[in-house]
């Protein structure tokens, strides 16, 4: 009897080889040949489930983001049964940082995907993320919990400060990647900022 072919399995074990293969190379220079040596499969079978280098790539770029939330996940378990709004703004900030090698993969090939969508049609046919306002509105949300239970200063722009605290948390993982600060200075970074909006 035939062995029954798991498909979100193979996409996954292909989307896997390519963000280890663009995670060492660049996305830039990553073909569709690559991902299946990497995989250990055909060219013509991972062309059967992505059809195109956009379709892989924006599928690698879905995988990396479940990684994260898992990596939130993770995170907020860590901190016990009912995480407070803060707790919660450090798990989704902290997990986005390059820290170690999964998430300097995650940082690397999440900008890229971004810088290319620039300037590559194909690419920016695909949608980057479903909602590119996602994580500015849940940390906004946090935010606005955070104040309502006196937890933050009244005159705070909830709004304001998720944007603020979303850039800055981009470009440290950019200088943690050219070597501009170490991960722990980043860090410190951060938790100087949450802690002047959670000041009280």
């Amino acid at each position: 009897m035939p062995k029954r072919v798991d498909h979100d399995e193979r996409r996954t074990q292909i989307a896997e080889a390519l963000v280890r293969v663009a995670g060492r190379r660049g996305l830039h220079t990553v073909g569709m040949r690559d991902v299946a040596a990497e995989a250990g499969v055909s060219l013509r079978l991972v062309q059967y489930y992505f059809q195109t280098k956009e379709k892989l790539l924006f599928y690698g770029l879905q995988h990396l983001t479940d990684r994260f939330t898992a990596r939130v996940g993770a995170r907020l378990r860590e901190t016990g049964p009912a995480p407070t709004p803060r707790a919660t703004v450090e798990a989704l900030l902290l997990a986005s940082l390059p820290t170690d090698e999964e998430t300097r993969t995650f940082h690397l090939l999440y900008t890229s995907y971004a810088i290319l969508s620039v300037t590559d049609k194909a690419l920016a046919a695909q949608p980057f993320i479903d909602r590119p306002d996602a994580a500015e509105n849940a940390l906004a949300d946090l935010l606005r919990q955070a104040q309502e239970a006196g937890l933050t200063g009244r005159d705070i722009d909830t709004r304001t400060e998720a944007i603020s605290l979303l850039a800055m948390s981009a470009a440290m993982g950019t200088s943690i990647l050219v070597g501009q600060r170490t991960p722990e200075s980043a860090v410190a970074v951060l938790h100087h900022h949450l802690d002047r909006i959670f000041s009280t």
